[in-house]
């Protein structure tokens, strides 16, 4: 170094130094100590409002969506379903036998003769046996009687493909079925 940088260097120098390494004491930029005092304000701000400013908790935010949410559910079920149309074609039958196999056969057996659920296969229905009224049975479910919707699992192309399937095993008489329940269609 020249003579004439160490006289503008001495004043900012520290008095320590480390392995040859000398450490100047320079002041922050400008930009940066501003940054500084801008995030400090900034969390002063944020914890006020979220402390006494804000009067609602998460869960109070949280319970009024799932308020709203189960109203327009509710209203979207009143709503009356369209007609919908028996699936006769062999992969939609197909798929119907996976899904059932998958989420039915523990309350309605694999033959569909009925354990904690009812017969299938016979022509009472309790709840209707047209597709679009056992559709609505699988998608809003049953809760008095332990079944659950299955509208937020399956999706509506899935659940018709199961309520065709359904109707594709009336009067297979599976051995061992259980008593006819609800009303002859």
């Amino acid at each position: 170094m020249s003579k004439k940088q160490d006289k503008n260097i001495d004043p900012l120098l520290m008095d320590h130094d480390y392995d040859g390494i000398q450490e100047l004491d320079n002041n922050l930029p400008g930009w940066w100590v501003g940054l500084f005092v801008i995030t400090i304000i900034f969390s002063i701000y944020y914890t006020a409002d979220h402390l006494y400013f804000n009067n609602k908790v998460d869960a109070e935010i949280y319970r009024e969506y799932e308020i709203s949410k189960n109203k327009q559910d509710k209203e979207e079920s009143k709503k009356p379903t369209k007609e919908m149309t028996v699936l006769t074609d062999a992969t939609s039958l197909a798929n119907g036998k996976i899904i059932y196999d998958k989420n039915c056969t523990a309350c309605h057996k694999p033959d569909a003769g009925g354990l904690v659920g009812p017969n299938l296969t016979d022509k009472f229905w309790i709840h209707g046996g047209s597709v679009t009224k056992i559709a609505h049975t699988i998608s809003e479910g049953v809760p008095a009687k332990g079944m659950i919707s299955w509208k937020a699992i399956l999706k509506p192309k899935q659940i018709l493909e199961v309520s065709s399937f359904i109707l594709s095993l009336q009067g297979t008489n599976p051995a061992g079925a259980k008593a006819p329940e609800g009303k002859e269609e």
